[in-house]
């Protein structure tokens, strides 16, 4: 496999070059030839021109593209606004074919069946590669439609880019000159003898708490734990709403799962009402944190993503690297991309959002450089140049900032957990562990004021309890009452859905949701049976008594713990150390 990659400074250089290619090619198949032409400007002749000189020269060779917020050269940032790249397969056996789709709003899903039914009906086909123009549409369905394709097809791409923020317009285009703002291109490519590789980095790092996506409409989001999203920017980070708001927020997207993997969404622009333009979906009910780019992280990490390409040992590589990446480096993005070139000859472009398929799901990331590479023939596994990245040491003023990230993150985690252990102390009774008797009065009143289902209780009362703090002391009153509680608590592990709590004194409550009385009066007297086998070095063995009903049909909570506490007071009166139920 051979690349060549070269800016378009005017039409006399490019004749040049498109020649060097054609003498190089000789004798190469018409078929393993395409070239990618990527523009910042959005200028349809100025791409129309290229394009057609590029057909003129070389009629059989493929051509597509994209407007871009930057192209990518031989690892670096282009010197120029369009940039050529002709790839050319050296195995007959090694194919590529382009398609361009519409992408209009009602048209995404039905893009996305057409390729499916592309690669069905051409079994040759090995990955997909995806220029689209994004325009604020949602691209749920489409990811999820192309999903379906068999999950040995590799799927990657990147988004149009209009260097203009302002607008959503942005073009992709093919060599026949149809420049299209509302449109995709695909570019299929397949072979025996071809061999596939892909993967993302994403080196930004979580911070700060958990957030709960409350209210989430495709990639407008409302609310996160209930208030308005930029409130969140607000309170944590002072970023006002205002139009520095997208460049303030660059190195701090959100940080969340989606299909298995951690992605990133960035905000576009804050509304009056406190909702944000997000650069691709958000799903409600998911789970975000704050993130930060962290420079030395993303060295790192990039660095290691280049240590697992080598192994595949690839003939070209391309990359796909969101617009925020670009612009949180400056005038240093080369620093992530340079060393790429070092592996492979390395060409791609700053996106808009960046697709690629992970196992079985296609997701559109954000702030997120993707990486593809191919191969022709036997894997040749390829060391590590040495100078990737050469242990490069970042600023101190860098060191420090992360070093002051990793303290809020660590503090953070420990007022949750101190968090989690005092929610759970304003639950359970310090005692036994159990539910306490606010807790289990709540549970129960859900139980059965909210659920339409069977549901029974039993009521213990451990019997002549008193005698055991007056004769053998509290301490003893206090072990017996841990024993009952961990054979409550065994209970409740059990039984599905139960829950176990002190009810007051040595009086306790075992809810049972799903459970017939007759099934409860079971359990009850495996409870009694188990206490009562038990030999406290002080004070012997003990007794229970057990009170045990079913709530009636449409019966409240109160009618049925009065119930309840009518059975164990039949059960004391009719001789203790027994079960009844009503």
């Amino acid at each position: 496999m051979k690349q060549f990659q070269f800016d378009y400074m005017n039409d006399i250089q490019l004749f040049s070059e498109l020649r060097r290619i054609k003498l190089w090619s000789k004798g190469i198949v018409s078929s393993g030839m395409f070239f990618r032409v990527y523009s910042e400007i959005m200028n349809e002749d100025s791409i129309r021109r290229v394009c057609g000189i590029i057909h003129l020269e070389i009629p059989d060779a493929k051509i597509f593209g994209a407007t871009t917020d930057g192209n990518i050269i031989c690892g670096e940032l282009a010197g120029s606004e369009i940039s050529v790249i002709c790839t050319i397969f050296e195995y007959p056996t090694t194919r590529a074919e382009i398609l361009m789709l519409p992408m209009g709003d009602e048209e995404c899903v039905a893009t996305a069946e057409k390729v499916k039914e592309y690669v069905a009906a051409n079994p040759w086909v090995k990955a997909v590669e995806l220029l689209v123009t994004i325009n604020g549409k949602s691209m749920t369905e489409f990811c999820n439609k192309l999903s379906e394709l068999p999950e040995d097809i590799y799927i990657y791409g990147g988004a149009a880019f209009n260097t203009d923020f302002d607008q959503e317009r942005a073009y992709v285009f093919t060599g026949n000159g149809e420049v299209n703002e509302s449109a995709a291109v695909f570019l299929f490519v397949g072979g025996d003898n071809l061999h596939v590789y892909t993967s993302f980095v994403t080196g930004w790092k979580p911070l700060g708490r958990t957030l709960n996506v409350t209210r989430a409409d495709g990639t407008r989001l409302y609310e996160l734990d209930g208030k308005p999203a930029y409130e969140t920017y607000y309170t944590y980070l002072k970023i006002k709403n205002d139009e520095h708001f997208f460049n303030n927020t660059l190195g701090f997207p959100f940080y969340m799962e989606q299909n298995g993997i951690n992605i990133l969404r960035a905000p576009v622009n804050g509304h009056d009402d406190g909702s944000l333009t997000m650069t691709a979906d958000i799903i409600n009910g998911s789970r975000a944190r704050i993130a930060y780019g962290d420079p030395e992280k993303i060295l790192k990490d990039v660095r290691e993503g280049i240590k697992n390409l080598c192994p595949f040992g690839p003939d070209i590589i391309q990359l796909f690297s969101c617009g925020s990446r670009r612009t949180f480096w400056g005038a240093g993005c080369n620093k992530e991309t340079e060393d790429f070139q070092l592996v492979a000859p390395t060409s791609g472009f700053y996106t808009a959002g960046e697709f690629l398929r992970t196992g079985k799901y296609v997701n559109l990331h954000n702030v997120t450089l993707v990486i593809s590479a191919l191969h022709e023939g036997d894997i040749s596994p390829m060391e590590v140049p040495r100078d990737v990245f050469n242990d490069e040491v970042l600023s101190g003023q860098v060191s420090v900032v992360s070093r002051l990230a990793n303290f809020v993150q660590a503090a953070v985690e420990e007022l949750e957990e101190a968090n989690k252990k005092l929610e759970i102390m304003a639950i359970t009774d310090g005692l036994t562990g159990l539910y306490n008797r606010h807790e289990i009065q709540e549970r129960l009143t859900d139980a059965i004021d909210t659920k339409d289902m069977s549901t029974s209780l039993i009521m213990i009362d451990i019997d002549f309890f008193k005698q055991v703090n007056d004769t053998f002391g509290h301490k003893e009153g206090d072990n017996v009452l841990r024993k009952l509680s961990s054979l409550l608590l065994k209970a409740q592990n059990e039984y599905r859905g139960s829950s176990a709590g002190r009810w007051g004194g040595e009086e306790f409550m075992l809810i049972l949701p799903g459970r017939t009385r007759e099934e409860a009066f079971e359990i009850a007297e495996k409870i009694r049976n188990d206490f009562k086998n038990i030999k406290f070095d002080v004070s012997g063995v003990h007794t229970l008594s057990a009170g045990v009903t079913e709530r009636g049909k449409k019966e409240k909570a109160d009618s049925v713990s009065q119930r309840v506490d009518k059975a164990l007071y039949k059960a004391k009166e009719s001789g203790r150390d027994r079960s009844i139920y009503l």
